[in-house]
């Protein structure tokens, strides 16, 4: 028995070092998140110290001006005239200067797990195109399922000298875009990201309709039709959009059910509207789920 003892203390010396490289439970990997990208990250070269330096005096000019606007929007902001019932405020204006830096291109093919291509650019018409080709090939390396998908998102709103900051629209209830597409259906994203790990991911969409031909179409969607998923799945518990803390916007297109092939979505601005006949808070049954049950 003392031998076994013994035996049984040396083996419970060496126990920390071995739990640091095993886990037995998945809690590890379920509930904690170690980046916002999920391991979808692009490593990019750092900079030198004297780069950053250099970098950092020629934006400091840049980063004044947009300070000081900050200060003269503050001062002359007057709540009763910032919106006005059944006129659309346009936020994303693809005829604006340097507008396509604000906005981020992604697909499959970028993270290596599949064939999909998308670029945005300008059209003939001065509008945005977001256009490429969906394949639904997808890497055979035991992992990967299903892919085929091509997305397009805005990038961070944030403030002066870089602090990252949302969108407030909780003085609008409608979403309003003009658009021309080609047949497909699109979704349109509206990541509400939280501060927690487990709200990194929290995107609002709802399914765009496009009729194809050559005449544009006005979409106008109520923010209450929108509902709430995490990393692709759609959450049991539901609730209305916080339009406070709207981070990105952005559409996707997937190659689901055979749809393989090229696509092409032509947006002309996309705007907010305040409807004052339209009364609905959310669309959808709030089901009382268990704490514990957080998606299906």
């Amino acid at each position: 028995m003392n031998s076994l003892l013994r035996h049984g203390h040396r083996l419970g010396c060496c126990l920390p070092a071995v739990q640091q490289q095993i886990h037995t439970t998945a809690v590890h990997r379920t509930f904690w998140e170690r980046e916002k990208k999920s391991g979808y990250k692009t490593k990019l070269p750092e900079p030198s110290k004297k780069q950053l330096i250099i970098d950092g005096l020629r934006d400091l000019k840049e980063e004044m001006k947009l300070w000081r606007k900050e200060v003269r929007e503050q001062l002359k902001s007057d709540p009763i005239l910032v919106f006005r019932p059944g006129e659309t405020d346009v936020v994303f204006d693809f005829k604006a200067p340097d507008v396509l830096d604000k906005w981020t291109v992604t697909s499959d093919a970028d993270h290596g797990e599949g064939k999909s291509t998308a670029t945005l650019e300008l059209s003939s018409a001065g509008a945005g195109l977001f256009h490429g080709d969906v394949n639904s090939d997808h890497t055979k390396d035991g992992i990967i399922k299903r892919t085929g998908y091509a997305n397009i998102r805005t990038k961070r709103v944030r403030k002066s000298f870089k602090r990252e900051s949302t969108y407030d629209w909780t003085q609008y209830n409608m979403l309003i875009m003009k658009v021309r597409g080609d047949g497909r259906s699109y979704l349109i994203n509206l990541h509400t990201e939280g501060y927690f790990d487990l709200m990194w991911n929290d995107i609002y969409h709802y399914v765009l309709y496009t009729r194809g031909g050559p005449h544009w179409q006005i979409a106008k969607i109520p923010f209450s039709k929108f509902f709430l998923s995490s990393k692709g799945r759609v959450q049991d518990r539901q609730g209305a959009i916080p339009l406070n803390r709207v981070t990105h916007f952005g559409f996707s297109v997937a190659a689901k059910k055979g749809m393989d092939g090229p696509f092409g979505l032509e947006i002309d601005y996309v705007g907010l509207e305040y409807d004052p006949s339209h009364r609905e808070e959310f669309a959808y049954e709030m089901y009382q789920t268990p704490k514990y049950i957080v998606a299906t």
